[in-house]
């Protein structure tokens, strides 16, 4: 249905124009019926006699409230009697509830009482929306009473949220089994409470001034849903705009920063020891096969090469400068790269917002946004992109190629991305420090890395993201091509923000990131190794067609903990038909176990492992398989790996690829068996049932977010 703007606007406006920060509760009322949420019906009554009247003509019981723009927290303020069953007692209530409402605020204004049907039965919910300082508008969704308050049990999406992602919100919260119905209960009305969902996300979405809203309790029932308090709080004061580029001059500018053809260093030095000389050595020992100009005010040459005074006395064009000076020299050196028309400047210096110099970095912004440049950095370790041997960096050349691309707030976790990238021999296509994320962040990384045919998946550290909702706008659309992983660091609770509603008292920042990166089909890294080892893994795996997943195990301790790892990580492990039972019991000893996990026991030869994975890649009711190795001496490791490998060729050579996994049990001699299973597109773990069904359940989970299954 169509939603009455201008009824919304006419009631938002005379509020601004008295200078409230909230609506009314009957105002509260005609915005949703504006906007098709379902409300009890109610009428104002301006003295106990027309209260009695009102609750006539709607029939007993009622509920009654105080109607004041200046008492929000109707309850605290003793402004609530629910069940008035009788007009004596509706009488009584109004003149109560008024002189509580004096007592709470001796200066508030006092429009009336609000009498309203009494809504009861169903499951009680909370609705509500919030506005978040990264995301945007958000919209809430849990369920009412104790759940809510103490456990926090609540799911975000950002507004205006699909109803499909309404419908997700419903099986996102911990007790989303309660809706269906529990102990004979009828299952809630799951259609009324996404709609419902739906229209409040478009609500607060067409109206950026209602900045929190709670629907709280909502009664939802298996006719139904309908809201029994609306609160909105608004908020007229405007959003800091910021600053976003085109998606087409992303990629030009992004593309001549990372793809440069020439170089500048500013701050160049032929001292050892020196930010600028690490850089030029980088950038020379690496392998960089553009030009180079190194920039000294007294230098005439450096490492061979000519040096100029400046920027500006460099023939022809720069793409990227990269800057090895003090923080105090910057500004003065960065208006000489905006009048060189330089698009990209990397700025490795630190001394800027991280140690309080915000006004330094502010002036530093300024000067880019002038002259139309993009600001990698400051406070960064460089970036690395190995397609071009491009080592704009001073800390440790990289050269391990690859289609990994991977950036870090944080100088620390970059050295770590890159050491254990060289250890896991895992190829890179680039390895990006962002620090105080000044201008670039994750979502321009983004956009590039999406048209860069050297990337296949892109993962990223992050402490914070300075624009949220852009972030989850280009993630959504990146992760449909290329798998997005993330590690946000700074999981603990926040602690509730200062709010003037439920929802936003509710608003942990945690539980919005984890929310909307699951909307965004973004995979979310618990732990750096993960990050890495997804990194890794992922691109290994041919995407599942479906979600039937088999274990088959040469010990059964591995096999249960296997299992338990499938359910930490979504996977869904197959109930096994009969005729597969039987299939698989062919090659299995009588002491053995079928179903799932097939346990085909320690003692077996080769060939068992050989025909029960076999079975497991042919039939085609079994999308991917868990495999968990004991080392024996009857099979050791390197027979297993590579029996396993020549399985899973010939299986390919037929058309039949599936996602593998392995967790490896053993000696020593099982860390070179993981390692030439993963050399031959295996994601394989020596010590560790749970690394590798972590790497399997991402790639399920990229798979199902991109709508491959």
């Amino acid at each position: 249905m169509a939603h009455d703007k201008d009824a919304v606007r006419k009631i938002l406006a005379i509020a601004k124009k008295e200078g409230r920060n909230a609506l009314t509760a009957p105002e509260g009322k005609l915005v949703c019926d504006a906007y098709g949420i379902s409300v009890p019906g109610e009428g104002v009554a301006r003295s106990p006699t027309g209260a009695v009247e009102l609750a006539s003509k709607m029939g007993y019981p009622v509920v009654l409230k105080i109607v004041s723009p200046d008492i929000l927290h109707k309850t605290e303020a003793g402004g609530v009697l629910v069940g008035v069953n009788s007009a004596a007692d509706v009488e009584r209530g109004y003149l109560t509830i008024v002189e509580n409402a004096k007592k709470y605020n001796a200066n508030a204004q006092i429009v009336g009482v609000q009498v309203q049907q009494m809504i009861g039965g169903g499951q009680e919910v909370i609705i509500g929306a919030v506005t978040d300082p990264s995301f945007g508008k958000l919209v809430a969704f849990g369920l009412g009473g104790v759940l809510v308050e103490v456990l926090k049990d609540v799911t975000f999406r950002m507004a205006p949220a699909t109803y499909d992602d309404a419908l997700s919100m419903l099986d996102g919260i911990a007790a989303a089994d309660v809706l269906k119905g529990v102990r004979g209960a009828d299952p809630a009305n799951r259609e009324a409470l996404a709609g419902m969902i739906q229209r409040v996300s478009e609500l607060v979405s067409d109206f950026p001034e209602i900045s929190e809203l709670d629907l709280n309790p909502v009664f939802a029932s298996k006719d139904g849903a309908i809201a029994a308090d609306v609160r909105i709080v608004i908020d007229d004061s405007p959003q800091p705009e910021k600053y976003r580029p085109s998606q087409e001059e992303i990629v030009r500018q992004m593309n001549r920063i990372m793809r440069p053809d020439t170089v500048a260093v500013i701050g160049a030095s032929a001292e050892d020891g020196k930010i600028g000389n690490s850089v030029m050595k980088n950038l020379i020992n690496g392998g960089y096969q553009g030009k180079i100009y190194p920039i000294h005010p007294k230098a005439d040459e450096i490492m061979g090469m000519t040096a100029y005074k400046s920027v500006l006395d460099v023939p022809g064009d720069v793409d990227v400068a990269v800057f090895a000076i003090p923080a105090k020299f910057v500004a003065q050196a960065l208006e000489e790269v905006g009048k060189k028309g330089i698009p990209g400047a990397v700025l490795i210096p630190s001394g800027f917002a991280e140690t309080g110099n915000v006004e330094g970095q502010e002036e530093i912004v300024a000067i880019a946004r002038k002259h139309n440049i993009r600001l990698m950095g400051p406070n960064i370790y460089g970036f690395y992109y190995t397609p071009k041997n491009l080592c704009a960096t001073f800390c440790t050349p990289y050269d391990v190629k690859g289609k990994a691309a991977l950036s870090s707030q944080s100088g620390g976790i970059g050295m770590a991305i890159i050491g254990f990238s060289r250890s896991a021999k895992m190829g890179v296509s680039a390895i990006v420090g962002l620090g105080n994320k000044s201008d670039i962040d994750e979502d321009d990384l983004l956009t590039f890395f999406e048209q860069d045919d050297n990337t296949e998946i892109i993962a990223q550290h992050c402490e914070d993201l300075k624009d949220g909702r852009s972030f989850a706008e280009v993630a959504r659309r990146v992760s449909k091509k290329k798998p997005v992983v993330v590690l946000k660091a700074g999981r603990t609770s926040l602690g509730a923000r200062a709010a003037s509603s439920h929802t936003g008292a509710l608003a942990g920042n945690d539980k919005i990131y984890e929310d909307v990166f699951k909307q965004a089909g973004v995979i979310r890294a618990r732990s750096l190794r993960d990050l890495l080892e997804f990194a890794r893994g992922i691109p290994k795996l041919p995407t599942p067609t479906g979600e039937n997943v088999v274990i088959i195990t040469g010990a059964g301790g591995s096999g249960v903990l296997l299992s338990d790892a499938c359910v930490d990580n979504g996977l869904s492990l197959m109930t096994m038909p009969d005729d597969l039972d039987a299939a698989f019991r062919k090659f299995i000893p009588p002491f053995g176990a079928a179903g799932n996990p097939v346990d085909i026991t320690g003692g077996e030869p080769p060939s068992t492992y050989k025909n029960t994975i076999k079975l497991g890649l042919e039939d085609p009711r079994i999308h991917a398989i868990i495999l968990g190795y004991w080392h024996t001496i009857i099979t050791p490791p390197m027979v297993f790996a590579k029996l396993v490998v020549e399985v899973k060729e010939e299986m390919r050579a037929k058309g039949i690829e599936k996602p593998i996994v392995a967790s490896l049990a053993g000696d020593v001699q099982v860390e070179e068996a993981a390692e030439y299973l993963y050399e031959h597109g295996v994601p394989a773990y020596a010590y560790s049932t749970e690394i590798p069904v972590a790497v399997l359940g991402a790639k399920y989970k990229w798979a199902r977010g991109a709508g491959k299954i």
